[in-house]
């Protein structure tokens, strides 16, 4: 069985991620269940300007499209609920949104690069206490550009000790060494595998324990066949973990990350094959 944490569909900018897009992949890669999020959210561009406001889709709209899927394929598509703390508030129909699907909302989603807004900023405090309500784990891009350093994340978490965070990427396109630094220092703190190599993976395991991390692809960003190869045909850093990580880690390694890390910090009833 794989549970993928970290699935999106939705149009900005240069990523066009179709629904049927998912499906197809997951199908084709034998992916059992994926949390999705939408990247309609999205607040500002990859030059930190704000997206046009009339070009923007509000969160509540985001987030219908997104339950839309998942209602109609429940046996394989879960939600995780994309905020957007930079130019939104909270709103009592956002609020009942989430309230009237608990059932299928796993958590609230938050890039802080496309929303230039760091976990540990004011805006951020009304989310993570409705987090803290709902019982949401906190998913988070993290990365090297200043607002989505990870020690935003370990500062929110530490802050938090009733919210669980993801760091996603476990600071993506760095060495990493400061996610896995980090992920070894709270309880309420995790990783992903989102573009991060099975070596350091490995090793993120060996510092902070297996639990720690759970698997994430960011698929379909490079299309069907994210999982297998980029467009250019470089084989994905993801056939690692399909290929490589049971036998670095044991059969009890690769399911507690592949699957079973997931299915008991998102509360996912799967049965499993």
């Amino acid at each position: 069985m794989i549970i993928d944490t970290h699935v999106h569909i939705g149009n900005m900018l240069k990523f066009q991620m179709p629904e049927e897009m998912v499906l197809e992949s997951m199908e084709k890669y034998n992916i059992d269940y994926s949390l999705v999020s939408n990247i309609d959210s999205s607040e500002v561009d990859f030059q930190q300007k704000e997206i046009p406001k009339e070009q923007q889709i509000s969160q509540i709209v985001s987030l219908e499209r997104t339950l839309r899927f998942a209602r109609k394929y429940p046996e394989k598509i879960g939600v995780l609920a994309w905020v957007k703390p930079y130019g939104e508030e909270i709103t009592k129909e956002f609020i009942q949104m989430l309230e009237e699907n608990r059932d299928i909302i796993y958590g609230l989603k938050v890039h802080q690069f496309h929303s230039k807004t760091s976990l540990d900023e004011p805006k951020m405090v009304p989310y993570l206490k409705l987090a803290e309500k709902f019982q949401f784990p906190v998913v988070a891009h993290t990365a090297g550009d200043e607002k989505s350093l990870p020690i935003h994340v370990w500062n929110a978490a530490k802050a938090n000790p009733n919210i669980n965070f993801v760091m996603v990427h476990m600071g993506l396109e760095t060495d990493h060494e400061e996610a896995i630094e980090l992920l070894g220092t709270l309880p309420n703190l995790y990783g992903d595998t989102t573009w991060v190599s099975l070596e350091s993976t490995i090793k993120a395991v060996k510092h902070a324990g297996i639990e720690k991390i759970v698997f994430g692809s960011d698929n379909p960003i490079e299309g069907v066949d994210t999982y297998h190869n980029n467009p250019k045909g470089d084989i994905s850093i993801y056939q690692a973990y399909f290929k490589e990580l049971e036998s670095s880690l044991g059969k009890d390694g690769y399911e507690q990350i592949m699957y079973k890390n997931a299915a008991r910090l998102f509360r996912i009833s799967l049965p499993e094959k």
